[in-house]
């Protein structure tokens, strides 16, 4: 379940509706040199570190130091009583047939992608709505990758596809070895079912493709020495025409070797036609350029926007969710504020705004979507989803009421196809509702239906586990400055608060991501069935609160993050939830330096450590794999002042011999180019070296997610929960 820190790729075209896990390659020696000032600052002093080698990701001495350490954590852990019967209830959850498809609209078609124990790796597949409806829909194979994997002689897993509209017959697929972000890029034809001969390739890379129409293709690339950032990202975009060699691409947009990424976005709405170009200078904030249709790149223009606001565009009008406070013409909208003006005025220089959310101490904006005629709001209160409706109309936007269910989580994903004529979905959306003890529900909406109007359910999970005598609540603590933080509780059957509960405490705490309730077969069966209570911490640096909420815990104020996961630990045990004997932590990515960074600071506090593909060697991380485009979030180790307070919280430095600590175990991928398998390696071979108790499984591929099948999932996450029984039920630990 581990959360993953986010591509910037990701984060730069939120405002185009577009969403990717691509992520960089390794800095090369070209593109630090072409990235250095000047007159550099001077670096903070790197000490010697003596398990440097276990970053060689690929070396047959690391490789041999990483089967070493999981034969003696599966033997400890796999043997349990436990594990396999977790195990094969992970497995069935994750095949469970009664799963919602996740669907995504191409014309008539919507496509999905689904695994299970028969495709592993599996089916590129789609259906008509029509058919979605049934409870048995009849589905048609695209493309088979276990299949093809096997023709192919390659470990094929899915890494996305991009349709040429409107026909959607072309689409330029994504495949990737083991579950890395870097992908090998084939034109794939949906009518034959073929790969197309001698269509667009790209060799395996972290590449960024869009069409501009059925012979030309937008492409960044590794193009060779100097193409990429510092972070490893695309630094150039080109235009490829079909049957030319990709040397011959033309230039179109560059960025610096300094910025994060760059990374198109094409909005073809007839009649609206315009493609915004984006240099990401760092993971917040990004200088945007609009390309007229069908103009010459010479023609691009610079768009007069605050760098961090998150811009879009909705036919004639112009969409800006801003990130920070914003004076314009004499008035000040606060940060989270999404606004509103005419495009063509705009760009004319008219500063006029409609404003249509302006968030509130609890109320934050969450996302949105666009039909045809609506812009519905998906928002935040308490930590609780709403929604809100405007109508646009030829003199602006008009507020519509608009009923949701409540109080959990929801997820909207627009149906509206402005490139289908007379599109017959044009106001129709995809509604989600969950909680922590209410399975997933799908429904079709319909933006211009009246509010009280039943939404047609489309798709209900049965219950993965019985919640019976289950509760959740929320709580807060009081941090150390004595801020509010939200937590939610979810109680087992019959659970008192005696302090002597199994409680698993996960929080993420980084890059805005906001975590609300979700409901979680995995945790259902394998932890509350069996009696542990899980516990959610809303804790700065997310974005369950706006803008502010985030911005109170990034670079030198980062340490509020590990403040307020360590109040929530301390609540729980004054309330009696549970005490420090039966208290574990998980933490994933950024989730990952949490944990590691809360076990070295406060291990009393806790007897289990369940640290996924994290980070932890904080000196190190702006210059292995991606680590450089999340400096907005963290701060430059290499400049002394930022070190400073870098230094306080980075795990890898901060453990010591002579400390009990509770026995940890970490988790990564040695496929995961994303955040470097070498954290988890050097902390685990430092705090072994140490005398500490460590335990270490490294899934061999399965990229940032861990695993690349499910049967991967079941496993890794079955290890996980052992070593948590081990640790927190009666046979554990005392502390």
């Amino acid at each position: 379940m581990s959360d993953s820190l986010p591509s910037p790729r990701r984060r730069a075209l939120a405002a185009a509706g577009l969403a990717s896990l691509l992520g960089p390659l390794p800095r090369t020696a070209m593109s630090q040199a072409a990235s250095a000032p000047a007159t550099p600052p001077p670096a903070a002093p790197v000490p010697d570190d003596p398990f440097r080698w276990l970053e060689d990701v690929q070396g047959d001495k690391s490789l041999a130091w990483v089967r070493e350490r999981n034969a003696a954590s599966q033997a400890v852990l796999g043997t349990r009583p436990e594990f396999e019967p977790i195990r094969r209830e992970l497995l069935e959850v994750l095949n469970a047939k009664d799963r919602i498809p996740a669907v995504t609209r191409r014309g008539a078609w919507l496509y999905n992608l689904w695994q299970d124990e028969q495709h592993k790796r599996g089916l590129w597949r789609r259906t008509t709505l029509a058919e979605y409806r049934k409870p048995q829909p009849a589905w048609e194979t695209v493309l088979d990758l276990d299949a093809l994997g096997a023709a192919e002689k390659e470990n094929w897993v899915w890494g996305g596809a991009v349709a040429l509209a409107p026909e959607y017959r072309r689409c330029l697929v994504a495949l990737s070895r083991g579950g890395a972000d870097a992908t090998v890029v084939r034109e794939f034809d949906t009518v034959t079912k073929r790969f197309v001969d001698g269509g667009f390739t790209l060799p395996e890379a972290k590449s960024e493709v869009d069409w501009i129409d059925a012979d030309t293709v937008y492409v960044a690339t590794d193009f060779g020495a100097g193409s990429l950032t510092d972070s490893g990202y695309p630094r150039v975009i080109k235009r490829w025409k079909r049957g030319t060699p990709l040397s011959d691409a033309q230039t179109v947009f560059e960025g610096q070797a300094s910025d994060v990424s760059v990374s198109v976005g094409i909005d073809d709405t007839p009649g609206h036609e315009r493609t915004q170009f984006y240099r990401a200078t760092d993971f917040y904030n990004r200088k945007t350029f609009l390309l007229p249709h069908g103009a010459e790149p010479k023609a691009m223009q610079p768009l007069d926007v605050p760098d961090d606001a998150v811009v879009g565009f909705m036919r004639d009008t112009l969409l800006l969710e801003l990130r920070s406070d914003w004076t314009v013409g004499g008035t000040r909208h606060p940060a989270g504020s999404l606004l509103a003006a005419d495009a063509a005025a705009y760009l004319k220089g008219e500063r006029r705004f409609q404003v249509l959310f302006t968030p509130t101490p609890t109320r934050s904006l969450s996302g949105r979507i666009q039909t045809r005629d609506h812009l519905v709001l998906n928002l935040i209160d308490n930590v609780a989803s709403t929604l809100a409706m405007w109508h646009k109309t030829p003199q602006g936007f008009v507020s519509v009421p608009i009923e949701a269910p409540t109080p959990g989580s929801l997820g909207l994903a627009s149906l509206h196809d402005p490139r289908v004529p007379k599109d017959p979905l044009a106001n129709h959306y995809l509604l989600t509702y969950t909680d922590f003890l209410t399975p997933d529900t799908l429904y079709l909406g319909d933006t211009t239906a009246a509010p009280q109007a039943p939404r047609e359910r489309l798709k209900q999970r049965q219950p993965l586990f019985d919640a019976t005598g289950m509760r959740a609540e929320q709580r807060f603590a009081r941090s150390k400055d004595g801020t509010r933080v939200p937590y939610f509780v979810v109680w087992p059957k019959g659970a008192q608060a005696d302090g002597r509960t199994p409680t698993l405490l996960y929080g993420y705490g980084g890059f805005k991501i906001s975590l609300k309730p979700w409901y979680s077969g995995g945790f259902g069966r394998a932890w509350l069935s069996r009696g542990g209570a899980l516990v959610i911490a809303n804790i700065r640096g997310g974005g369950e609160f706006g803008p502010a909420w985030h911005q109170a815990a990034v670079k030198a104020n980062k340490q509020r993050s590990y403040d307020d996961f360590i109040a929530v630990a301390e609540d729980l045990v004054a309330a009696k939830v549970t005490s420090p004997r039966h208290l574990g932590i998980m933490g994933g990515s950024n989730g990952g330096l949490l944990v590691g960074a809360t076990m070295v600071q406060r291990p009393d506090l806790f007897n289990a450590v369940v640290c996924q593909v994290p980070l932890l060697d904080m000196r190190r991380y702006n210059v292995l794999l991606a680590g450089a485009s999340w400096m907005a979030e963290y701060g430059n180790p290499d400049l002394p002042a930022e070190w400073a307070w870098i230094s306080g919280y980075s795990p890898y430095q901060n453990v010591k011999p002579g400390v009990k600590y509770p026995k940890v175990l970490f988790t990564t991928s040695t496929r995961d180019d994303r955040v470097h398998p070498g954290h988890a390696r050097k902390m685990a071979a430092r705090m072994l070296a140490q005398g500490h108790e460590v335990l270490y499984y490294e899934n061999i591929e399965g990229g940032h997610g861990g695993a690349a099948d499910n049967e991967q999932r079941a496993y890794l996450q079955s290890l996980e929960y052992a070593y948590l029984w081990q640790q927190l039920g009666p046979a554990g630990r005392g502390g």
